[in-house]
C-alpha cells in the first residue's frame, strides 16, 4: 500500500476538475466521520488576507481516519489583474495532497492569519492534533469515486455534432445578461429619483430595500444601524432604536466600537452594538430577525476597519465560512440565514450601518453585478441619510432661531416698556421740577422787582449826598438784583419752552439794526470788562430783512456775546459777525478767550454744566444760558454748534431759518 508521502499530485487541470475534487472531498468526509472539519477559503473572507493568501483557493479535510489537502493557484501563464473567482477563469495550478506533515503545515500558517486569542486561531490548532495516517478503506473510496466523476465527464467532452445548440441560442445569455442589468440601472435610477424627491428617511429605507429584495429575489434584506451612528431620526435613544430581543442587545460585544478606531464613531462608550431598524421578508415562512437576539460575536473583528475602507463581505455559504466560530453558525441557523452579503453605509466618513442581503435556505453564488447594485443602493442610503440630517439640522437651526427670536422680541418689549415707563418718569419729573420753577419763579420776582426798584431810586436820592461805602452797597444790591431776575428770567423761559408753552412772535425785521443795537447795549459791559466788542456785518442790503421772533433771536445774540465777554481775559477780543445763506441767517460769535476742553464740549449746551464746576470757580453763572440758547435756537429749527481750543478761543455758529408769517 502506497503512504500518504507518494499520495500527492501537481499539475494545471481545469477549474471544474478542482470543483469537482472538492465535492469528493466533502463527500469523503461527511462519511468517514460526522465532526471532520472541512475548511474552504471562505473562512477568509472577513478578514485582511496577506498578498500570497490572495490568488489562491484550497480545502482541507481533517479527521482522524482521512485527511486531505487541495490547494488551487493562477496558473503562470494568468492575466495580469486576473483574480483567482473570476469566472471567466478556465483553469488553475492543482496541488493535491494526503501528506500529513504538509496538511499540519497549511494549517499552522493558515491558523496564523488569525489573532493568537481568537476562537478560530484556537480550533485551528486543536484540529490539527487530529492528523493521522489514512485509513485505507476510506482513501480508496475516494479513489473509487475519482473515477466515477472522471469517466462521465470525458464522455460528455466528446464532441457530438447533433448535440450542438441550435443557431441563436447562444446569444440567449448574453440577452438575458443585458436585461437584467438594465433593469438593475433602471431600479438603481428609481432609488436615486426617490431620494432627490423625498426627505422621509423611513419611507425612503422601507421602500428602497423592498424594492431590491424583489429584484433579487431575496429571502430578506435589511439595514442594520450603529447605536452611536451620527444620524439625527426620529429614534431618540437606545431603547427606541433597540425592539426587545431584538438582534443585537445594547452589551452586544460583537458590535462595540472599542476595538477599532474611536474616529469611525461618536466617543460615547455607553452605547455600544447597534440592531436591524428596517427589513424586507421574502415570505412569511422568512422568520423576523427585529426581535432576536444574540450575544456570541467576537468583540474584535476585523471586519471593522475592512468595512469603513468599503469592503463588502460576501458569504456563499455561511457551513464553510462560520464553520470554526461554532457560537455565530448557531445564531446563524436560528435566524435562517445560509447566504449573506453585507454593504457597509458609510456616512460622513464614518461607518453609520450595514445593508445585509439573505438568502435562507440554501447557499448562493453572488454575482459581481448583485454586489455592485447593493454597494450602490447603500451608497444612495448614504445620501438619503446626509439629506435627512442636513433638514434635521436646518429644523433644529430654525427652531433655534425662532425661538431665539421669540426671546429677542420679548426682550425688546420688556425694555421698551421698561424704558417707557422710564420716560414717562422722566417726564413727569421733569414736568413737576419745571412748574416748581416757576412757581418760585414766580413769587421771587415780585420782592426782587422792589429790592431793584429801591435801590435804583436810592441811587438818584435827591435829598442828599451818599458816601462812597453807601453808594457802593446799593450798587451791588442793585446789580445783584438784576443778575438775580436775569436768572429767574432765563429759568422761567426754559420752563416754558420744555412744557411746550413758548408761543414765537414771528415778524419782520432789520437784522443790521438789531445786531447794533445788541452790541450798543453792551459796550459798557465789555469796556469795564477790557474787552474790545466788534461787529463784522456781512449782509446785503436786500436780505437784510429777516422773519423770525426778533425778541429771541436778541435773546441768543445776548447770551452768546456775554458769555464770551465774561470768558475772554482783559485785552482780548470778541466779534460778532453774521450773514444770510438761502434764507438762513447766520450768527457767529467769536472770542480770544480761555476757551473749552474737547471732553467738556458734548456737555456746554446742557442745563447747569459749567466748564469749571468747582465751588472757587472765578467766573459767575448758573449754566443756564447756553441750554436756553440752544433751545430758543431750535425753537426756530434752527442749529447751534460750537469750535474751541483751549488758550486760544471760542466759535459760537446758529443757523436760523426764515420764519414764515401773516401780514
Amino acid at each position: 500500500m502506497l503512504s500518504d508521502t507518494d499520495l500527492s499530485f501537481a499539475g494545471i487541470l481545469p477549474l471544474s476538475i478542482f470543483n469537482q475534487l472538492g465535492d469528493l472531498l466533502h463527500q469523503v468526509a461527511h462519511e468517514v466521520d460526522s465532526a471532520a472539519l472541512i475548511l474552504t477559503e471562505a473562512v477568509l473572507v472577513r478578514i485582511s488576507v496577506p498578498p500570497g493568501w490572495q490568488p489562491q483557493r484550497f480545502i482541507l479535510v481533517v479527521s482522524q481516519q482521512f485527511s486531505a489537502l487541495l490547494l488551487g493557484n493562477l496558473p503562470d501563464g494568468a492575466q495580469q489583474g486576473q483574480s483567482i473567482s473570476d469566472t471567466t477563469l478556465e483553469s488553475l495550478h492543482i496541488h493535491f495532497t494526503f501528506n500529513s506533515e504538509a496538511i499540519a503545515n497549511f494549517a499552522t500558517r493558515l491558523s496564523e492569519l488569525f489573532a493568537a486569542n481568537s476562537h478560530i486561531h484556537q480550533n485551528i490548532l486543536q484540529c490539527r492534533e487530529l492528523l493521522g495516517a489514512n485509513n485505507a478503506t476510506y482513501q480508496s473510496k475516494f479513489t473509487i469515486l475519482l473515477l466515477q466523476y472522471l469517466l462521465p465527464t470525458i464522455s460528455q467532452n466528446t464532441i457530438n455534432p447533433h448535440s450542438l445548440p441550435p443557431e441563436g441560442f447562444t446569444c440567449k445569455p448574453v440577452e438575458d445578461a443585458l436585461t437584467k442589468q438594465i433593469a438593475q440601472e433602471k431600479l438603481l435610477n428609481q432609488v436615486t429619483t426617490q431620494i432627490r424627491k423625498s426627505l422621509d428617511l423611513p419611507v425612503i429605507m422601507s421602500t428602497a430595500i423592498t424594492q431590491v429584495r424583489e429584484f433579487l429575489e431575496l429571502d430578506r434584506l435589511v439595514i442594520y444601524k450603529f447605536v452611536s451612528a451620527p444620524i439625527n431620526n426620529p429614534i431618540n435613544n437606545l431603547h427606541d432604536l433597540i425592539p426587545n430581543n431584538s438582534l443585537t442587545s445594547p452589551q452586544s460585544q460583537y458590535f462595540s466600537p472599542r476595538s477599532v478606531d474611536h474616529q469611525w464613531f461618536t466617543q460615547d462608550s455607553e452605547h455600544n452594538g447597534g440592531c436591524v431598524i428596517y427589513e424586507s421578508l421574502g415570505g412569511e415562512s422568512i422568520n423576523s430577525i427585529l426581535n432576536s437576539q444574540e450575544d456570541c460575536l467576537a468583540v474584535h473583528s476585523p471586519c471593522w476597519q475592512k468595512y469603513h475602507q468599503g469592503f463588502i463581505l460576501v458569504v456563499e455559504d455561511v457551513e464553510k465560512t462560520y464553520i470554526l466560530e461554532n457560537c455565530l453558525l448557531n445564531f446563524l441557523r436560528t435566524n435562517q440565514i445560509r447566504a449573506k452579503v453585507v454593504a457597509p453605509i458609510i456616512f460622513e466618513n464614518k461607518l453609520w450601518g450595514l445593508l445585509i442581503a439573505h438568502q435562507c435556505h440554501a447557499p448562493r453564488q453572488w454575482t459581481e453585478p448583485e454586489k455592485a447594485l447593493l454597494s450602490s443602493i447603500a451608497e444612495q442610503l448614504a445620501i438619503a441619510i446626509n439629506q435627512s440630517q442636513l433638514m434635521d439640522s436646518l429644523r433644529e437651526a430654525t427652531r433655534k432661531l425662532t425661538q431665539e427670536k421669540q426671546t429677542l422680541e420679548q426682550r425688546v418689549i420688556e425694555r421698551t416698556m421698561a424704558l417707557r415707563e422710564a420716560l414717562l418718569a422722566a417726564e413727569a419729573a421733569s414736568r413737576i421740577r419745571n412748574e416748581f420753577l416757576a412757581t418760585i419763579s414766580h413769587e421771587l420776582l415780585t420782592p426782587l422787582t422792589y429790592v431793584i426798584g429801591m435801590s435804583s431810586t436810592l441811587l438818584r436820592w435827591p435829598l442828599g449826598e451818599l458816601t462812597p461805602r453807601q453808594r457802593e452797597y446799593l450798587q451791588t444790591i442793585h446789580d445783584s438784583g438784576e443778575r438775580l431776575l436775569d436768572m429767574i428770567n432765563d429759568i422761567l423761559d426754559l420752563s416754558q419752552i420744555q412744557a411746550g408753552k413758548t408761543v414765537l412772535n414771528i415778524c419782520e425785521f432789520s437784522l443790521t439794526r438789531l445786531a447794533e443795537n445788541i452790541v450798543d447795549s453792551l459796550l459798557e459791559k465789555s469796556t469795564n470788562a477790557k474787552v474790545t466788542l466788534k461787529l463784522d456785518v456781512q449782509v446785503n442790503p436786500r436780505h437784510d430783512q429777516f422773519s423770525a421772533d426778533p425778541g429771541r433771536i436778541e435773546q441768543i445774540i445776548w447770551n452768546l456775546l456775554t458769555n464770551a465777554i465774561k470768558f475772554t481775559p482783559q485785552g482780548g477780543n470778541v466779534t460778532l459777525r453774521f450773514w444770510v445763506e438761502d434764507n438762513t441767517v447766520i450768527f457767529q460769535v467769536e472770542d480770544t478767550g480761555i476757551g473749552i476742553p474737547e471732553e467738556k464740549l458734548p456737555l456746554v449746551f446742557e442745563k447747569f454744566q459749567q466748564v469749571d464746576a468747582s465751588y472757587h470757580r472765578p467766573y459767575e453763572g448758573t449754566g443756564i444760558g447756553l441750554a436756553l440758547t440752544k433751545q430758543i435756537v431750535e425753537l426756530h429749527r434752527g442749529r447751534i454748534e460750537v469750535e474751541s481750543t483751549v488758550g486760544v478761543g471760542s466759535i459760537f455758529t446758529v443757523w436760523i431759518p426764515s420764519s414764515v408769517f401773516d401780514k
